[in-house]
């Protein structure tokens, strides 16, 4: 499977994958930007991509910036779906307690690749009962 990737930005690095077998691939800041603490900011990579028939990119948080720095992807995860075809940008925030500085060039996400199933929609009037019925929100307790 391919993924075209075109850089727009002189400063854009190509997606890695760290290690060989890897879900994700490490997606690069093209810039430096302050994230004051409990604020968010959309940082810019640099780059669109054009993914493969049946497929969308899920951008993720990278566990070290979550850890280390309380940085994290906000709308985790972010969806790129098959037909987009601008810049990807993340969107960071910062749940920490100082200010987090994104440096150029800096890993700050990660993007998979996933299968999207084609679905079709049926309506219907009623639905297959099972064992948990609507029992959700801690309906099977905490021990």
């Amino acid at each position: 499977m391919n993924l075209k990737i075109k850089r727009v930005h002189n400063e854009a690095k190509i997606p890695v994958q760290a290690h060989q077998g890897d879900a994700g691939m490490d997606l690069f800041s093209i810039e430096e930007k302050v994230i004051k603490a409990g604020e968010a900011e959309l940082i810019k990579t640099g780059l669109q991509i054009e993914l493969p028939k049946g497929t969308e990119a899920q951008i993720r948080p990278r566990s070290g910036l979550a850890l280390k720095n309380s940085l994290t992807v906000l709308n985790s995860p972010g969806t790129i779906d098959e037909g987009y075809r601008g810049e990807i940008g993340v969107i960071l925030i910062n749940h920490g307690k100082l200010d987090f500085v994104v440096e150029k060039h800096m890993r700050i996400a990660q993007m998979v690749i996933n299968l999207v199933p084609s679905i079709e929609i049926v309506e219907v009037n009623e639905l297959t009962d099972t064992s948990r019925s609507a029992g959700g929100f801690g309906s099977t307790g905490t021990k």
